[in-house]
């Protein structure tokens, strides 16, 4: 084969492979064109350092739940009740731990198993009853906004104590000697540096380059579709040096905060539940083709069942980070959340119709539904103009999945 013959193959498969996974390269680049867009048109204001940590603590809660909610998506469903439910479990906690006095271990436990028993009880009538999951969740919306009113006697309570707050605003104390941090401070012309939030910054990038080279040295081993080189290189060079100036901007600040640690826990563990486990790819199945997937021994209404009660327990957790972060329970917490959550799902990637959608999508969905909320506001563009301009994205990303399909059809 000449030369020219290979170039020209190889852009090809090149071209072929990009307009295969447009979706996840398009969020990508998405991401970091709304992020320079909104860095100069703020002057420099939103990628500074008390900015990025206020960004990761508003969307906290929205990451968490936006996790639960690319499963259920991705079992063909949808849950209109988490932003309620996560108001009522913030509702509960604040009844539990300010009104009561119960110690705070056991009334994280018990919203926690609330929040378990809420989503299993929601996912019992769809799985088992074949109850249209939006007709389900709609009803949950309302009963559970109607509770959190019952609940708080529509008056708001709070404060919690310090213990709690730290769930949501607190920042993992960094371990390493200070002289280590007053070092690199001298080397980076900065006040302080938190040398654990350098270190984690180096070290996750250096995991997913490793873990990319592992994954593309399997594909390689078992002729499945490979990521061509440039592509591969250009994307973790990206990711990479993002996460270490983030982490840099974060131990500039004040490190690392709690609930950092908490969504990059979360976000490992789904996402290697669902990539790399057979029930992962069981949940795929059945939101690729239920009937198919039940024919070929997949437990179908078991694996609904589970999705939504996990949906409940992870809502219950946003509304202890929510409610951390406010430091007070509200009637009106949750309030049109679950668009948020949902609109995560979508414009990561999630598929209207079911068996399509990654977690990490999800979150850089969430993150980029963030980065427009706070860039906006840095902006002063007003919330009737911001709720307009996050329908449009939204609506462009189911268009463009349609798009996809109709294309590949």
């Amino acid at each position: 084969m000449s030369d020219t013959t290979q170039t020209a193959t190889t852009g090809t498969n090149m071209k072929t492979y990009l307009v295969n996974h447009l979706r996840e390269y398009g969020l990508l680049l998405a991401l970091i064109a709304v992020m320079v867009f909104f860095q100069i048109t703020t002057n420099g204001t939103l990628l500074r350092p008390v900015n990025i940590t206020n960004l990761l603590l508003q969307n906290s809660y929205i990451i968490i739940m936006a996790l639960g909610m690319l499963i259920v998506i991705v079992a063909g469903h949808i849950d209109l009740s988490v932003g309620s439910v996560m108001g009522f479990v913030g509702a509960l906690a604040a009844v539990l731990i300010v009104s009561m006095g119960m110690p705070l271990l056991p009334a994280v436990v018990i919203c926690l198993i609330t929040g378990g028993v809420i989503g299993a009880v929601q996912g019992y009538w769809i799985a088992y009853w074949q109850i249209p999951s939006f007709i389900v969740t709609l009803a949950g919306m309302l009963v559970f906004r109607g509770l959190s009113l019952w609940l708080l006697q529509g008056q708001s309570i709070g404060p919690f104590p310090r213990e709690f707050q730290v769930i949501a605003t607190g920042f993992v104390a960094d371990p390493f000697p200070e002289s280590w941090g007053m070092g690199l401070a001298a080397l980076f012309g900065a006040r302080a540096i938190n040398v654990l939030a350098i270190v984690t910054g180096i070290v996750a990038a250096g995991a997913i380059v490793t873990l990319g080279l592992r994954k593309r040295a399997s594909n390689r081993q078992y002729g499945t579709e490979e990521e061509p080189l440039t592509f591969f290189v250009v994307r973790n060079t990206v990711v990479a040096v993002a996460l270490i100036f983030i982490t840099y901007k974060l131990a500039s600040f004040r490190g690392l905060p709690n609930v950092l640690l908490t969504m990059g826990v979360l976000t490992i563990i789904y996402a290697f539940l669902t990539e790399n486990t057979v029930i992962g790819r069981q949940i795929y199945a059945v939101g690729g083709n239920e009937k198919a997937a039940k024919l070929s021994g997949i437990k179908t209404e078991r694996l609904t069942f589970l999705a939504f009660t996990n949906m409940g327990v992870l809502a219950a957790a946003a509304g202890l980070v929510f409610a951390a972060r406010l430091n007070t329970a509200t009637p009106k917490a949750g309030f049109a959340l679950e668009l948020d959550v949902i609109a995560a799902a979508f414009i990561g990637g999630a598929s209207m119709s079911g068996g399509v959608g990654k977690i990490v999508g999800a979150v850089v969905g969430a993150f980029l539904m963030g980065v427009l909320n706070n860039g906006m506001s840095l902006m002063g563009i007003g919330i009737d103009y911001q709720q307009m301009i996050k329908g449009l994205v939204l609506l462009a990303a189911v268009i463009f999945d349609v798009y996809n399909k109709s294309k590949r059809v």
